[in-house]
């Protein structure tokens, strides 16, 4: 049995709905449909979660939204005509579009909250709906028929636990069950949504939820390749991968999954093979427990992210103050402040974040807390940063990976900044200045993969 997810490139017209009704069509063990909202169709053309977010922001504005409203209707609209789904049933979609100012939310959070859900939940009561026009056994499950209760977090909920023994109770389902992604319900049953890359959050759960054999995740490219293949022409598919690979190279910038998306399958132990819509032939990439090395490429891949910056912080005899790392990291805390890395001298540390969690206001307060706590000689914030990720679980067996990618690096004139391997030995971790990060990269790859 199989959970199935698709994207919203694969959801974007009715054109490419038909492709999804087949590919369920094509395997009887394809039970569980999660669905994200519909993405674009084109370039240029706008994501209907965007729409709503946008609609969402003038609703709390007390702003016009007449034209936003009929944007969001056309596009289910679209969707619904080209299978001739019949008025009585697409009314009611519409109508919930048009309420969703009308309904009382705790605060705006929750209300944007509640906007964006709905791009996810009506498009899953739409395409079961288009399944059941089909001669499909299917039928819409909400995540409160399905028992999923998540932390009241309305924008980064987390699931509860308990709500696997829920989603048990949908195993081995006779019909097609068609789940919205990316959101869930809290205690008190308000909506709220996951992080990035919610929907493959949502498949993930479900697939360890009923036991499932397989999680496959529909996107709009054949394989998970070695690098962006924005960056190099026709880059290297990866045919296998494990999930330590997978969460390394997310966590540095890899576009196909969110760093936490996989969490609920590697906990059950549920191979994902992530397969094209538009070429569902297509054997794809499986990503899973453990995998046999290749030999020829003990690098699997290669990513960078320009999202962090550090603060570095200097003063002689660092390394014999006890208590100072403490100090620190008390502030942080304080703040809710996370780091990701602290490399350290025996007079200089830096502390390395995502710089999402910062804002200029609170850099200055860090910035002063710390200097009146330990009283460095030299303190400051640098943003000119990008990390650089060289993944692969065969790296662990082999001599010399270090020396051949800051070989690759100096013969292209790239000034590394930090250098830190991780703990597993299955990926190593470069710092670099932001304009150098994407020629760091394909000077990797030619070294790795070439």
């Amino acid at each position: 049995m199989k959970v199935i997810k698709f994207g919203g490139s694969s959801l974007a017209s009715s054109q490419q709905l038909q492709k999804v009704l087949s590919i369920v069509e094509a395997d009887q063990q394809r039970k569980y449909v999660i669905v994200s909202a519909p993405g674009k169709r084109f370039d240029g053309d706008t994501k209907v979660t965007d729409l709503l977010i946008q609609y969402a922001r003038q609703t709390i504005h007390h702003q016009d939204t007449q034209a936003v409203v009929a944007s969001i209707i056309d596009r289910y609209a679209e969707i619904g005509h080209g299978f001739n789904v019949p008025e009585t049933q697409l009314t009611p979609i519409f109508e919930t579009i048009r309420n969703l100012p009308k309904q009382t939310y705790a605060d705006n959070t929750y209300l944007m909250a509640t906007f964006k859900a709905h791009g996810e939940r009506l498009n899953a009561q739409l395409v079961a709906a288009v399944f059941q026009r089909s001669g499909l056994n299917a039928r819409y499950l909400d995540p409160k028929e399905a028992g999923m209760v998540v932390t009241d977090v309305p924008d980064d909920a987390q699931i509860i636990k308990s709500s696997y023994d829920q989603l048990a109770k949908w195993a081995d389902s006779e019909q097609i069950l068609v789940i919205p992604g990316f959101f869930a319900y809290n205690r008190n049953g308000q909506i709220c949504t996951f992080s990035r890359g919610g929907s493959d959050i949502t498949g993930a759960i479900v697939a360890r939820g009923v036991h499932a054999e397989r999680y496959e995740n529909f996107t709009d490219v054949d394989a998970i390749y070695a690098v962006n293949p924005n960056l190099v022409a026709k880059p290297a598919a990866i045919n296998e991968m494990t999930f330590t690979e997978m969460r390394e190279l997310s966590y540095a910038g890899f576009s196909v999954f969110h760093d936490e998306a996989l969490i609920p399958a590697i906990e059950g132990n549920i191979t994902v093979n992530v397969k094209n819509t538009n070429h569902p032939e297509a054997p794809g990439t499986l990503i899973k427990s453990t995998r046999e090395p290749n030999p020829h490429y003990p690098v699997t891949g290669i990513a960078s992210s320009s999202s962090f910056c550090s603060l570095y912080l200097r003063k002689y005899l660092l390394n014999k103050e006890v208590g100072l790392g403490r100090k620190i990291l008390t502030i942080l805390e304080n703040h809710h402040i996370s780091y990701e890395h602290m490399p350290s001298g025996i007079d200089d540390l830096t502390i390395i974040f995502d710089e999402h969690q910062l804002t200029p206001e609170l850099e200055k307060t860090l910035v002063a807390e710390i200097s009146a706590a330990i009283n460095p000689d030299e303190i400051y914030f640098t943003h000119d940063y990008s990390i650089l990720m060289l993944v692969g679980e065969n790296m662990r067996n082999r001599v010399g990976i270090m020396s051949r990618a800051a070989t690759a690096l100096a013969n292209d004139d790239i000034k590394l900044i930090m250098v830190n391997q991780g703990a597993s030995e299955i990926s190593i971790m470069f710092g670099v200045h932001d304009n150098d990060a994407n020629q760091a990269v394909i000077a990797l790859y030619k070294e790795f993969f070439n």
